[in-house]
């Protein structure tokens, strides 16, 4: 039997949630494959987030919305603490506490089904449907990964070469 045209839709929106968290989380990685423990919690003025802080925000964030909203799980993130600059993480241990979060997220997401994304959730203070719990994830791990990126590029000085090997002034099919 055929799939409907919301099965379709919606294996093709999870899709492209999961390929964004990939995405994300190995632009992540390089980064910190480029940054030394040190730079890892530089942050250039007090107004800033250092790569370690702003990864250990995102570990609340996706816990919040997708594991606890989503997942069902007891909310017990203190997102305050995020802020706090643990400096005790080290590199390998801030990459694999993202990769675990991410991959659990991902579990979830995965067997999502249409009615929990069009159910009502309360999320961080907010009545937000399951579809927009993973909108809001999905963009703001693409957020800050780009602010990941740049305090990379400002702290060494190089390509991170997310695209290389790519001809990203190919026009667009007609």
């Amino acid at each position: 039997m055929a799939a409907s045209s919301e099965e379709k839709f919606l294996i093709e929106f999870k899709e492209q949630i999961l390929y964004r968290f990939g995405e994300n989380t190995k632009r992540i990685s390089i980064c910190m494959d480029n940054l030394s423990e040190t730079e890892v919690w530089y942050s250039p003025n007090e107004s800033s987030n250092s790569a370690g802080t702003l990864i250990l925000h995102l570990c609340g964030n996706i816990t919040q919305y997708i594991i606890s909203g989503l997942g069902g799980e007891p909310d017990i993130r203190e997102r305050d603490k995020e802020f706090k600059g643990l400096h005790e993480y080290t590199k390998e241990r801030l990459t694999e506490k993202l990769k675990s979060v991410t991959d659990k997220a991902s579990g979830i997401i995965l067997n999502t089904g249409y009615e929990q994304l069009i159910k009502l959730y309360s999320i961080q203070g907010y009545l937000i449907s399951g579809i927009a719990a993973l909108v809001h994830v999905t963009e703001h791990y693409s957020y800050h990964t780009g602010q990941i990126t740049m305090l990379t590029k400002i702290q060494k000085n190089t390509d991170v070469g997310f695209y290389s090997g790519l001809d990203l002034n190919r026009k667009n099919r007609e």
